[in-house]
């Protein structure tokens, strides 16, 4: 007897949570109107005054537990039902997931841009340094001539010729092995 087209689980489910929510409601109803009643004095009482009043202050302290436990009920019962709404709609996590999924790959593509941009103007001012070293009054004969008198011997075991071209096809593997 399933109303609303739901499976019977979830509808006892739904049960379960509505009988817990007024059995708290009434609950804290109860005790709170029980610790109105006994705050009011009574003239005319069996029992010493003394007696009465911690008699009150007693029940005033149980009706107030009681209200506590079921403020923490209720508030179980909230993290519950939020416990099963998440879990149990499917439809709003898969948009949440595809959301965070084309936010991801927005930031992804802008990182792409970004890095193929620093890319090329790393191999345009690579270039440029490459044209003036071989430009310049040093030539390059397995050793950096610097002046006829001494002999430097570059960093790099390599001519740099080329050095722009390998390091722009390596960035452009990397690019697109990543996609």
């Amino acid at each position: 007897m399933a109303q609303r087209g739901l499976p019977q689980s979830k509808e006892a489910l739904l049960q379960s949570y509505n009988k817990r929510l007024r059995d708290d409601l009434r609950s804290i109803l109860d005790n709170f109107t029980e610790i109105i009643k006994t705050a009011k004095i009574e003239e005319d009482t069996q029992v010493a005054r003394s007696t009465q009043s911690e008699q009150d202050f007693y029940e005033m302290n149980v009706r107030a537990a009681n209200i506590v436990r079921a403020g923490e009920s209720l508030t179980r019962l909230v993290s519950d039902l939020k416990q099963a709404l998440t879990l149990s709609d499917f439809p709003w996590v898969c948009e949440a997931v595809a959301l965070r999924a084309a936010q991801l790959h927005a930031v992804r593509e802008d990182c792409d841009r970004r890095l193929l941009a620093l890319r090329d103007d790393i191999a345009t001012d690579l270039y440029e340094l490459e044209e003036e070293f071989y430009s310049s009054r040093y030539k390059w004969n397995g050793r950096l001539h610097i002046s006829s008198e001494r002999q430097c011997t570059p960093w790099w075991n390599t001519p740099p010729f080329h050095r722009s071209v390998k390091w722009q096809s390596w960035l452009d593997y990397k690019l697109t092995a990543q996609r």
